[in-house]
């Protein structure tokens, strides 16, 4: 499949994912899915964001980050203030709050990102304990009690920052700066040596991660009525790793395919408190002893149609 039957396929797939969207919204507002697949469907939508947005940092760029959690904390605690302190309108909010993060981005991006491996993935669990600390100490927001936040998140402002994720960010990777940063995953030395700007790319890349990942914040924020630093622990930046490891590493369709599937299944068990964490775990034990590349490894959904349509040109011949 060349270049352009891909573009012709991934804007395929967005209009019938914008045709579904539609579908959806008409039978959410016409009562006829139940209230609880309702928030499951918004639970799904906001987690692919987030997983979308860290693929981008791990998968694509290589850099272990387990502070998304922080920049999903700045993201709905700003969007918050927007809505519920200063009267702003949702839309300002969403975008106030993806910029926040950003900046946060920036912030924790430009000094740690010239460390790698451990050491990045200890500076970055330490932003999002600062973070989540910081929350817990302001009483502006509420502090330890959390604050109160009006519900506005609706089934059109999720589906639309949904596939403005992943449209910006598979755009982003199919482009020159995505290689760069594709090449710095492989071999950062070697893209050093080659003239590629390891630190600037790894820093965009970092920053444009946290962009969407503070616009989950916003959506999360304005969906559940109350916010508390509790809801942005380390343990909320493990859950989205693990939609990126489970889906593979470089893989944006098993990133998107994971978070769906492990929402149903952490939805599901909520009816079992005591055994729902033991058996979230045993399914990813299993998952990682028979299939340590993840679901996808590192192809995408394209690839099947590359293989169907090799293998019709074989039998062609």
């Amino acid at each position: 499949m060349n270049i352009f039957g891909q573009a012709k396929f991934f804007w395929t797939s967005v209009v019938l994912a914008v045709v579904l969207a539609v579908v959806m919204q008409f039978l959410i507002a016409g009562g006829s899915i139940n209230q609880f697949y309702v928030n499951t469907l918004f639970f799904m939508g906001i987690n692919i964001i987030l997983a979308v947005s860290l693929h981008l940092i791990i998968g694509i760029t290589g850099q272990f980050s387990i502070g998304h959690a922080g920049f999903l904390a700045v993201g709905a605690y700003a969007s918050a203030i927007m809505t519920m302190k200063l009267s702003m309108p949702f839309p300002v909010a969403i975008i106030v709050g993806g910029l926040a993060a950003a900046v946060a981005g920036l912030l924790i991006g430009i000094p740690t990102l010239r460390l790698r491996g451990d050491y990045l993935a200890i500076a970055t669990l330490g932003f999002g304990e600062i973070v989540r600390i910081v929350f817990l100490n302001i009483d502006y927001v509420g502090g330890a009690s959390g604050m109160t936040v009006s519900h506005l998140t609706t089934w059109p402002w999720l589906i639309g920052c949904v596939l403005l994720t992943i449209i910006v960010i598979v755009n982003f990777t199919n482009s020159t700066h995505g290689r760069a940063c594709i090449s710095i995953r492989e071999n950062e030395i070697a893209a050093d040596a080659m003239g590629i700007n390891t630190t600037y790319y790894k820093v965009a890349a970092f920053v444009l991660g946290a962009f969407f990942a503070g616009i989950a914040g916003a959506l999360y924020a304005h969906n559940f009525y109350i916010i508390q630093p509790t809801n942005f622990g380390f343990l909320k930046s493990f859950d989205i790793l693990i939609y990126v490891v489970l889906g593979g590493l470089g893989s944006m369709s098993g990133a998107v395919i994971a978070a769906i599937l492990l929402t149903i299944i952490s939805t599901y068990l909520q009816s079992y408190p005591e055994l729902r964490m033991v058996i979230y775990s045993l399914v990813l034990i299993v998952m990682m002893l028979y299939r340590p590349q993840g679901l996808m490894g590192t192809k995408e959904i394209t690839s099947f149609f590359k293989v169907g349509k090799s293998a019709k040109g074989r039998n062609a011949a």
